[in-house]
Parts: C-alpha cells; sequence; structure tokens
C-alpha cells in the first residue's frame, strides 16, 4: 500500500473477524473505480467514529469510500454465509457486492465495521457485477439514517459516492458505492453457513466469536449457547416491535438479512407505510405478501427457529434437550414483543399508565383508519391535535366515535395536556422518508446529477421528531398519481 497521506483518513482498525479462521471470508481488495466524486459525507457519525469528516472529504479520502485505496491497517474480505430467502434456503450467499473494510473502534471503545456495498465482484458474487446503482446507494442511506433518528437500532450510513461507471440493470444506470457503519455484519445466515456443511467447529467458533462481541454476559451462563439465542432472540422482539410502531415495511427478511446484533440490516425494497393496511407490501418481488407489513413478527420468529436449528449441537449433547433448551429461549419472542409493542402503542396514544383496555381501544382506532384510509403516521402525530386526526379520516364520524372512549381513558391519566403533548410527539413522528419524495430524490441524482432534494431530505429526516416549518410537505402523503407502489432491491 502507498504511504500514508497527511489528508487520508486515519483510521483505527483492530480486525477481529480476519484473525477467524479462512473459511469465514474470502480475502480480496475492492475493486477500483474510474472517477470517484463525493455525494455525502455523515459528519456527526464520522466524529462519533474518531475520523475526520473533512479528512473523507478529501481526494484521498473519497478514494477510500470508493474502494480506490485500501486505508491503513485494514484487511479488506468479503464474509460468507447462507440464507433462507423468501422461505427456499441457498447454502452460499456471502457478500457478493461488498467488503468489510475492517473494524473502527471508536473513542468510546465500541467496535463498528466499516463496510463498502458497490466494490466489486467477490467469490460470492454469483455472476453479478458486485456493484450497485446510485438509487439504491441513496435510499440506504436516506432510510437507515431516518432509522436511527427515530431510535431504531440500524446499520448506518458514513458516506455515499458516484463511481464516474455505469451499471447494467433494466438499462444503464449511474454507480454508486454506500460506506456502511454496523455494529457487525453476522447474520443468521452466518450460523447456518456452517450448519449446512456440518461444521460444528465452524459453528463453535463463531458462536464464541458472536458471545464476545455482542453479549459478553452470556459467556458466564451456566449455557452459553442458550443465553446467546434467548439474547438474539429480545433483540429481534424488540427490533420488529419498533418497526410495527413507525410503519417500517423491510420487504426482503430473509435470513441473510436478520441480524444478531438486533440492527435493521440491508434497506433494499423498503419502505413507510402511508394508509394503515396490515398488508402492505412494496417489494416487486414479495409477490405472495410474505414480508406483508402485518407479517413481519411471524416471519423474524420463524427466521430465528431456524437460527435455533443451527445452534442445537452446541445447546446440549442430547437432540432432545437441545430442542427443549432451544424451545425455552425462542418461547420468550411473543411476550417480548407484545411488551415492547403494546408499551409503543400505549405512548403513541399519550398513554402513561397502564389499563386492561387499552390495547384494544388501540386495535379500535388502527381497525377505523384501516377502513378509512388514515395516513399512519399522520394519523398518530396529529391525535395531539384532534380536529387534525379527524380530518385524515374519510367518514370523519369514524374517529368521532373511537375519540369519545379515547379521551375518557385520557381523564383518568392526570398529566396535563402540555405533558402529554410533548410525550407523544417525541414518540410520532412528523417525517418518515415517505416513498414518492425519496424516489424524486433519487431520480433528480440519477437522470441530472441534482442532489439538492437528497440533502435536504437528508437534513429533514436527522430531526424526525421536530416540526420544522418551510418543509411541511415533506410529512404529507403521495397525492394521487404520485404514489409509489413498488421498490426494487437494486442487485
Amino acid at each position: 500500500m502507498d504511504a500514508i497521506t497527511a489528508t487520508e483518513p486515519r483510521f483505527r482498525f483492530d480486525n477481529s473477524y480476519a484473525r477467524l479462521p479462512g473459511r469465514f471470508y474470502a480475502r480480496l481488495d475492492p475493486t477500483p473505480v474510474a472517477a470517484p466524486k463525493l455525494v455525502r459525507v455523515n459528519a456527526a457519525l464520522a466524529e462519533q467514529l474518531g475520523l475526520d469528516p473533512e479528512a473523507l472529504r478529501s481526494p484521498e479520502g473519497v478514494a477510500v469510500l470508493a474502494g480506490n485505496r485500501v486505508p491503513e491497517g485494514g484487511i479488506p474480505l468479503a464474509m460468507a454465509y447462507a440464507g433462507h430467502q423468501f422461505g427456499g434456503f441457498v447454502p452460499q450467499l456471502g457478500d457478493g457486492r461488498a467488503i468489510l473494510l475492517g473494524e473502527q473502534v471508536a473513542p468510546d471503545g465500541t467496535r463498528r465495521d466499516i463496510q463498502l456495498k458497490g466494490s466489486g465482484p467477490t467469490p460470492f458474487s454469483r455472476r453479478g457485477d458486485g456493484r450497485a446503482a446510485l438509487g439504491p446507494v441513496l435510499r440506504e442511506y436516506l432510510v437507515s439514517e431516518a432509522m436511527a433518528a427515530l431510535g431504531i437500532p440500524a446499520t448506518r450510513a458514513l458516506a455515499a459516492v458516484t463511481t464516474g461507471e455505469t451499471v447494467l440493470r433494466e438499462r444503464e444506470l449511474p454507480g454508486g458505492v454506500f460506506t456502511r457503519v454496523a455494529a457487525s455484519h453476522l447474520r443468521v445466515g452466518t450460523f447456518q453457513y456452517f450448519a449446512a456443511r456440518r461444521d460444528e467447529e465452524g459453528l463453535r467458533i463463531l458462536l464464541d466469536y458472536a458471545i464476545a462481541r455482542h453479549d459478553p454476559l452470556a459467556a458466564e451462563a451456566e449455557n452459553p449457547a442458550q443465553a446467546f439465542f434467548a439474547g438474539v432472540v429480545r433483540r429481534q422482539a424488540a427490533l420488529v416491535a419498533q418497526w410495527l410502531l413507525v410503519g417500517f415495511v423491510h420487504g426482503v427478511m430473509n435470513t441473510d438479512n436478520t441480524s444478531i446484533s438486533g440492527e435493521t440490516i440491508d434497506f433494499g425494497p423498503c419502505a413507510f407505510m402511508e394508509a394503515y393496511d396490515p398488508a402492505t407490501v412494496f417489494s416487486s418481488i414479495d409477490s405472495f405478501g410474505r414480508y406483508a407489513y402485518g407479517n413481519q413478527p411471524r416471519i423474524v420468529q420463524w427466521n430465528l427457529a431456524r437460527l435455533a436449528e443451527c445452534l442445537l449441537p452446541l445447546l446440549a449433547l442430547d437432540e432432545e434437550a437441545a430442542v427443549e433448551r432451544a424451545q425455552q429461549a425462542l418461547s420468550g419472542f411473543a411476550p417480548a414483543f407484545e411488551a415492547a409493542y403494546h408499551a409503543g402503542l400505549r405512548r403513541k396514544l399519550g398513554l402513561l399508565t397502564e389499563e386492561e383496555g387499552d390495547i384494544a381501544l388501540v386495535q379500535d382506532l388502527l381497525t377505523r383508519m384501516a377502513e378509512n384510509g388514515a395516513d399512519f403516521t399522520l394519523a398518530f402525530r396529529h391525535l395531539a391535535d384532534a380536529d387534525q386526526a379527524r380530518a385524515l379520516f374519510r367518514d370523519p364520524a369514524a374517529f368521532d366515535g373511537w375519540a369519545g372512549d379515547w379521551r375518557r381513558r385520557l381523564e383518568r391519566e392526570g398529566a396535563s395536556p402540555e405533558t402529554r403533548r410533548a410525550a407523544m410527539n417525541a414518540v410520532n413522528p412528523a417525517f418518515i422518508p415517505r416513498n414518492h419524495r425519496v424516489e424524486a430524490a433519487i431520480a433528480a441524482a440519477v437522470e441530472r446529477e441534482d442532489f439538492t432534494l437528497f440533502h435536504e431530505m437528508a437534513d429533514l429526516l436527522a430531526r424526525p421528531y421536530d416540526d420544522q416549518p418551510g418543509f411541511e410537505h415533506y410529512a404529507l402523503p403521495a397525492a394521487p398519481g404520485e404514489e409509489v407502489r413498488q421498490t426494487f432491491c437494486g442487485t
């Protein structure tokens, strides 16, 4: 590697995954691109990671972000994993268009993967070009950062660059490279990769690594494998509850997109629901609604059962005992999900205490929203001003029929209207990445190289719970003719 220059970003890498056996990954450098240009650096995240944003913006920094230069201390690699995709098992997937540059140790001691997406072919590319079109890069930047600002665990966007090259999808499109930051890129599919090969030694090594990285207290448990699995179950239960509370539809909840850390990962054909409907699907390839909004808790639990199958030989020597321990841990999913989801629903209604009929009250509202085409995000945001919420219903009397019960419930709370309003506005966002706005920003960038809307949205979505005068149009659902009903993964 060339000698480091004064302006090259200085990473503090400690590459623990690269120290695992060679069958865990393929070691290779990113493929350089023709003429990289910076689109955006996430300065706040860079500083949290202990990186200099100005160094990332420099020509040397852009070269790193594009994959043209490996930073000092980096050990680039593509990770191996398998996965169930729409229910069908694929024994080898792996990073087909992503390369892990290294693991950055931040000033606070936290460890974060720094990964390039769209960085060229790998041994796992399966005849793909290993590249990313600019549109999916911008979508992942906007949506992943919006999720983080909403308070939902998610991989983060450090930077986006254009490549000066085109990629061929349905047509020629400008290429991009996305720099993703994650607690790790361990997935359910990572465990499936070794289980499918009956590589028990590899499974044990992976389990020990995952425990050390994500759940060190599990190592002290009577059965570390069971304690680890129970932790993954709890994290995923809490995560999917948070998705539902903001109307998020992941779109491609394969086991290789289910993270061990409990972060939202792989923002492909994802979108946010507008009119409330549990059957909402956006992904163009989800023909049967497997990953519809309302199915997401069931699918997460199904994915976790696949992880349990991988862990059986590590849970106990006796198969019957192993199954019992797996089921015991997995049985914690439903109560953990319901506790997180129900608590979140209460907060969305401004309820600070618990009463037996609270969830029925919320479900009644959701039913009336579905029957009246009410926008999910705005209906909850405007509850603090009920007259605005009422106007979202095709039949305002449907809201009135519910609001009386809600007001009587609020009377038993005791909180002042000001306190309740502030509490509700802290959990009911004013702004989400509405799909037609995301697509407009992408179209401007792809068709005209105009990133104005992209930057405006990125700034706006960093403060989703704040009223932002002058940007009210970003809060509105799509008008007739503006709706975006299908999204695409971009591979």
